[in-house]
Formats: C-alpha cells, sequence, structure tokens
C-alpha cells in the first residue's frame, strides 16, 4: 500500500506572549482551550493564549487482494451418461492441476447443471477460483489454456477487495493526515524557538474515496483488451482525507 505525498497546506500561528507571566506553567481553562474561531463571543478568555493552527492532507491507496476467476466445462451428448463423462473427466483434471499448484479447497466452489436441450443432453460446469496470489493466477490459467480443449472457457479475472478495505483505508488516510499536521506544527514550533504541547481540536474537515483512475473511463469502453495490471489499476481504491488541528503552544 503506497502512502502517496500530501497536497500543501497552510499553517496558521498565533504567539502571543502571557499577559500575566506567573501563568505560564498554569494549566488553561476549557474556554482558553478552544480556537479562536471556535470561542463564545462573550467568554472572557485569556489574551495571552497561544495556539498553533495547521491543516493536513493524505492520500493512500490499494490494491485489490482478490481475483475470481471462472472456469466453465460443457457437452452435449445424445446419450446422458456420455455427456456426463465428458464434463467429468476434464473437471476431475482442473480440480487436480489446482491442487497439485497448492490451491486450497476453501478457494474452489463446483457448481453442475443438467439438462436436456432438445433430443441431447447437456451438461455443464462451473468452477469458481479465488485467488490471492495473482502470479499463480496467470500461470494457472495459461496452463489449462494449454492443456484443455476449446470446450473449456475460462473468464477473465475480476479483481476485487476483501470487506472491509474501504474503511480500513479511510482510516489510514486520516492517521496519515494527522501525522503530515503534526510534523508540520513540530517543524513550525522548532523554527520559531516554540514547544508544541497537546492538541485542542482535531477536525477532519473532508474525506473521500474512490475506484480507480481518473482516466479509467476511457479503459471502460474496451474491457475485453484491458491487460492484467490495467485491470489491477481499475480495481485499486484510493482515500482521501483533510484534517484541521488546534495546539496549544
Amino acid at each position: 500500500m503506497s502512502l502517496q505525498p500530501a497536497p500543501a497546506s497552510r499553517v496558521f500561528m498565533e504567539l502571543v506572549p502571557w499577559a500575566d507571566p506567573g501563568r505560564e506553567n498554569h494549566q488553561i481553562s476549557a474556554v482558553e482551550a478552544q480556537p479562536v474561531g471556535f470561542r463564545p463571543h462573550n467568554a472572557q478568555v485569556h489574551p495571552g493564549a497561544r495556539e498553533v493552527h495547521v491543516s493536513g492532507a493524505a492520500e493512500v491507496s490499494a490494491s485489490p487482494d482478490r481475483a475470481l476467476v471462472t472456469v466453465r466445462v460443457s457437452s452435449t451428448k445424445e446419450v446422458a451418461a456420455e455427456a456426463k463423462k465428458s464434463v467429468c473427466r476434464r473437471l476431475d483434471y482442473i480440480t487436480q492441476s489446482l491442487q497439485q499448484q497448492g490451491v486450497q479447497t476453501e478457494n474452489v466452489t463446483v457448481t453442475k447443471d443438467f439438462r436436456r436441450v432438445d433430443n441431447a443432453y447437456h451438461m455443464e460446469a462451473e468452477v469458481c477460483i479465488t485467488f490471492t496470489e495473482f502470479g499463480k493466477m496467470q500461470n494457472i490459467c495459461n496452463f489449462l489454456v494449454e492443456k484443455l480443449d476449446s470446450s473449456v472457457v475460462i473468464s477473465p479475472p475480476e479483481f476485487y477487495h476483501t470487506p472491509g478495505s474501504v474503511e480500513s483505508l479511510r482510516r489510514q488516510a486520516c492517521l496519515a493526515a494527522v501525522e503530515n499536521a503534526w510534523r508540520k506544527a513540530q517543524e513550525v514550533c522548532a523554527l520559531v524557538g516554540q514547544t508544541l504541547e497537546r492538541p485542542l481540536l482535531i477536525k477532519e474537515e473532508e474525506t473521500k474515496d474512490w475506484e480507480g483512475q481518473a482516466d479509467d473511463h476511457q479503459l471502460s469502453s474496451l474491457p475485453g483488451f484491458l491487460t492484467i495490471q490495467q485491470k489491477i489499476k481499475s480495481a485499486t481504491i484510493h482515500a482521501a482525507s483533510k484534517v484541521f488541528i488546534t495546539y496549544e503552544v
């Protein structure tokens, strides 16, 4: 998961001397702890309250971590037993090949359908395989295409994310934005010879998430011609967050 550089953000700072030097090491009141723009108009606050206001932003992204490939095997024969035998023979070969390649049984789902078509019998089997290793997925698909005849159809992989991925990415973006704002506040305080104290306010002002890139609409018109890398890029999710933080100085 890559953390892209955060866009530039403005930094605001107030450094007002204490009106009463004796209060410098005393705790401030709850009203004084509020940022200037959030204090009640009639509140009596200490004129020497010192704060640093920073805003930070971050964007994170995550590539899909799952891929679904469907393999379909079918046969139409005048004799029911021959249709079943033809499909089951190739189905056994597919499942054995998956086991030999290290695909776990829980990641393979097999369904079978048998019916009459006019004066013949038609049987179709569907093998749904979930992959977490995309390199292994490509090797297995290439192997099956090479070893099996044209009656076996292998669908293009469908890339997706496990449940909860978007919410997890949103949290990561927010935490990264807070960290960026904190680092900026630290650097500003060090530059002007001040010490950054506790945060008085942390507010997430904006959050958004999206899938793919801005130019993906050009690729979506030709879904059958997308490469594996283009499909992964199109299924990549992004999350951005912008925060505003007030620190005591």
